[in-house]
């Protein structure tokens, strides 16, 4: 992978370009690079502030490994929450971090969402928003990044209100940054700007929900890290629902069009948050499956796969959640 990175820089083969995506593609068949308009215009430094998690975090902030033990749990080939639990309309949702490093808070709330309907059958979703704000240097530094681990500490020790996508006031705290496509000409939603700063913490809700700020407060009643090992990933997702998973990007990943992504080329842009939400084997190649936080227009409808069981760029080494009951 190093030794590729430098071929290409030496090539001066800038990622928004037909010749990385040819490149890329010309170096591995399990997925395909390709043009994504969302992400080019923006040079590398812009790019970074996407990546919004931070991934060394200090010891104070590492949560324990959970110690639940599953016996006898039969680990099928392909697992898909979104069928498992169909009733969760949050399993399928795709938000947007828009124009905000905040990726550390979605992938957190969406899986805390999830989780919260499959343990009490509830549609319920909590605010990315309210995290994002109100956690503070505990979680890290709001749009800027922060850490997995300190959101679902938050959730346990603080708790958090209900609360949506942009504009969605039918619960608590909606999302401010409306969904963006980051380029100019032919997108679904409005194009992007530069990284926004974070909104300030407020402890009310929105006056159309009819919400009260501290009586719709939801907390966990537990938070752990979980143990790298596949298998215990698999076990904890079939039982209490989707994960959220922390990874290295490299340039090459934001031409994800299909496929099982593979790291070839391209700079490293930092850390970013998702949502694992299951697994399969796609051409013999075992994948999981993962819900971005970059609309439905980016990748496989919002969605994409990575390689399973070899750690590959981290994804197995940071997985993060909670217990809602």
């Amino acid at each position: 992978m190093f030794i590729i990175t430098l071929i290409t820089s030496a090539l001066g083969l800038r990622f928004q370009s037909q010749t990385f995506y040819d490149f890329v593609n010309s170096q591995q068949s399990t997925w395909v690079s390709g043009h994504n308009q969302r992400w080019e215009q923006f040079n590398e430094a812009t790019l970074k502030t996407q990546m919004g998690t931070f991934l060394d975090e200090p010891d104070f902030m590492k949560l324990p490994e959970s110690t639940v033990q599953f016996e006898n749990l039969e680990i099928p080939e392909s697992f898909d929450a979104r069928q498992q639990w169909p009733n969760c309309e949050s399993i399928k949702e795709v938000r947007d971090q828009s124009t905000c490093g905040s990726c550390w808070a979605f992938g957190a709330a969406e899986a805390m969402s999830d989780r919260l309907c499959i343990a009490t059958g509830k549609q319920t979703r909590i605010s990315t928003e309210d995290l994002l704000t109100c956690c503070g240097i505990t979680c890290g530094m709001g749009c800027n990044g922060g850490f997995p681990s300190g959101a679902w500490n938050y959730f346990k020790n603080k708790g958090l209100v209900t609360g949506d996508l942009f504009g969605d006031n039918s619960w608590c705290r909606p999302y401010t940054f409306p969904p963006c496509d980051h380029h100019v000409d032919d997108g679904k939603y409005g194009p992007c700007g530069d990284s926004q700063p974070t909104p300030a913490c407020v402890k009310s809700c929105t006056a159309q929900s009819g919400r009260n700020y501290d009586s719709d407060k939801i907390r966990s009643i537990d938070s752990y890290s979980v143990s790298s090992k596949v298998e215990q990933i698999q076990n904890e997702i079939m039982t209490f629902g989707p994960v959220e998973a922390s990874f290295t990007v490299y340039e090459d990943f934001l031409t994800y069009k299909s496929g099982v992504y593979q790291n070839v080329a391209g700079a490293n842009l930092g850390g970013h948050a998702v949502k694992i939400i299951g697994w399969g084997v796609e051409k013999n190649v075992p994948y999981w499956l993962v819900v971005n936080s970059w609309n439905e227009g980016w990748g496989e409808n919002g969605l994409f796969k990575i390689l399973r069981g070899s750690n590959h760029v981290g994804i197995e080494g940071g997985i993060y959640a909670g217990r809602l009951v």
